[in-house]
């Protein structure tokens, strides 16, 4: 996988929101956009990464210290 360098910063804001749990429309409430832009970024990290589906960000994300796992309630958004 690719550093975290090459992501924006909205991508990374993105990324973590993934990474906690969050679908498209709760990421789009919490940022302020909308769900087709939200949806856009998601498929820039995941080809920028060369990462398959969200639970790939999702682990690349805690593999970067971004989140802990055990943080996390066990449906995610914490």
């Amino acid at each position: 996988m690719e550093s975290s360098e090459q992501l924006t910063t909205r991508e990374q804001e993105i990324l973590l929101l993934v990474a906690k749990g969050y679908e498209n429309p709760e990421i789009a409430a919490e940022l302020g956009l909308s769900v087709c832009t939200v949806r856009t970024h998601v498929s820039h990290i995941l080809n920028k990464l060369g990462l398959a589906n969200r639970a790939a960000a999702a682990t690349y994300a805690a593999c970067q210290g971004w989140i802990r796992l055990e943080d996390l309630p066990p449906g995610g958004k914490a």
